[in-house]
């Protein structure tokens, strides 16, 4: 048997394919910041499929006019943060320049890269720099919520 989207089945409710964010994740006045630079495609945690780890997805087209967007914060879980580039003919290109700090420590980021931060270690701030072209970010934190809501306001 084969299902339209997530439509029906024992496993449909596994798929999500509509942005749902928890309500109150952002002030207004953050989710207007947000809106300018930024697209949220997907989020997922427990509160939306029962089970899940949290993971939010997004596109980054701008630069934010607060800065830094994301102030340092840490998680009681481990989290993976990723930004690709979207050149498919050079997919390491990240047409941009984006800032990542982990317990203090600054990189500046030109290529793809995911980046593994280990629960309770300080991170951020996240400084978008520069976009040239669209730059797909996501973040994974392996809790069943996003444990730092405050960043958000």
């Amino acid at each position: 048997m084969t299902y339209d989207n997530n439509n029906g089945g024992e496993y449909g409710k596994y798929y999500i394919q509509d942005l749902q964010t928890p309500s109150g994740m952002m002030s207004p006045d953050m989710q207007e910041i947000y809106n300018k630079f930024a697209t949220r495609v997907l989020w997922m945690d427990g509160n939306i499929c029962p089970g899940a780890f949290q993971m939010n997805v997004a596109w980054y087209t701008g630069i934010p006019e607060r800065d830094p967007m994301f102030p340092e914060h840490d998680h009681s879980h481990a989290e993976l943060v990723g930004f690709f580039g979207s050149n498919p003919d050079d997919p390491y290109d990240l047409g941009g320049v984006i800032e990542f700090a982990i317990n203090g420590e600054n990189h500046r980021l030109t290529k793809t890269t995911l980046i593994y931060i280990p629960g309770g270690i300080p991170h951020s701030p996240l400084r978008i720099v520069q976009v040239d072209r669209p730059i797909f970010h996501f973040s994974v934190v392996m809790n069943a919520e996003y444990d730092a809501e405050d960043i958000y306001k």
